[in-house]
């Protein structure tokens, strides 16, 4: 049997979030799930979270890439420096408004 860790990086990934939705939790925490991984593996794994969504689990997503965060989110939270600094919705959050919210700067 191979373990997840003997895989390449997307396919690891994959079964990583195939492993969290798979537990009957009702909340998925997705931290980083598309760091380091190809294009093909990045819309696979924002399929999987977006149908998690649908069927009405919770999903956190903590991410740093900008486009992730827009385009999965319904509602965005800023944290900056431990504090709640901005919330959009994703009709709203554009890069420039996210980026100077994490850099503090409140509209």
């Amino acid at each position: 049997m191979l373990t997840a860790r003997r895989y390449s990086g997307g396919n690891a990934q994959k079964i990583v979030v195939g492993r969290e939705l798979s537990c009957g939790s009702k909340v998925l925490v997705a931290a980083q799930p598309t760091r380091g991984v190809d294009v093909g593996a990045i819309e696979a794994i924002h399929r999987r979270i977006l149908q998690a969504r649908d069927q009405g689990m919770g999903v956190l997503l903590v991410s740093a890439d900008l486009n992730e965060v827009i385009s999965l989110s319904d509602r965005i939270l800023v944290i900056h420096e431990g504090h709640l600094v901005g919330e959009l919705t994703h009709e709203e959050a554009t890069e420039e408004q996210l980026g100077l919210l994490m850099g503090g700067i409140q509209h």
